[in-house]
């Protein structure tokens, strides 16, 4: 079993930032688990501020709408060192444990989000191919009422929350998808910058979705489409 609460602030040894300065394991491992509506934990810090500031100011493609598909190659600055953390099997270990799952890293798929639409953030579940969904938010600040994420107690009412989560630098949302987890948000229009991490139900759903989503940001790319 792993230790997370002994466990160094990040498993990742390499990369241009210093050990102790990517994700915050001790904070993962004090955060407990909440069980209703539906299993999810909020992990405010998960990233230390500065650095997911200075990631989101490195943010690709920050004008674009939609589900971005990470780059394969991380590069070498705030953003990188991020999605290298995440993309670490310790990762998937973690996240296994405390959702008490079997998780596999090759069914992890890291997706973007740049932008949010005034028809985004309609109360939904997620698709019934992802097993576990985690977004690490990257924006400085958040001053509008609209793009807190909201968990919701059912699909009808977005005032019917249990919890609100401010899309702060740094802050980690993460739960468990089931045919329950409703959430959704205000609405919003501008630059929402957040990292978004689904376990899928297997590896080739990975590959397929990714691809799916990559065809779709150079669709929107090479035509302007919003």
């Amino acid at each position: 079993m792993t230790d997370l609460a002994t466990y160094p602030r990040t498993h990742l040894p390499t990369g241009p930032a210093q050990a102790d300065d990517v994700l915050d394991w001790q904070a993962f491992a004090r955060t407990p688990l909440v069980r209703e509506p539906f299993d999810h934990l909020i992990v405010p810090g998960f990233v230390p501020e500065a650095l997911a500031v200075a990631a989101g100011d490195a943010f690709p493609n920050r004008t674009m709408p939609g589900v971005l598909p990470a780059p394969d190659d991380a590069p070498n600055n705030a953003f990188g060192d991020i999605l290298r953390a995440l993309r670490d099997p310790f990762t998937t270990e973690a996240f296994g444990e405390k959702f008490g799952l079997a998780l596999e890293a090759d069914s992890l798929m890291v997706t973007l989000r740049a932008r949010t639409r005034p028809i985004d953030g309609r109360i939904h579940t997620d698709s019934e191919t992802k097993v576990v969904t985690a977004l690490l938010y990257l924006n400085g600040g958040w001053a509008d009422a609209g793009g807190r994420l909201r968990l919701l107690r059912g699909p009808d009412d977005i005032e019917d929350m249990v919890g609100e989560v401010p899309p702060l630098a740094g802050t980690l949302l993460a739960f468990r998808r089931t045919a329950h987890s409703w959430h959704g948000h205000k609405p919003f229009d501008g630059e929402r910058r957040a990292i978004m991490f689904n376990w899928m139900v297997d590896a080739a759903t990975a590959r397929r979705e990714l691809r799916r989503h990559a065809l779709s940001a150079g669709f929107k790319s090479l035509f302007g489409r919003a």
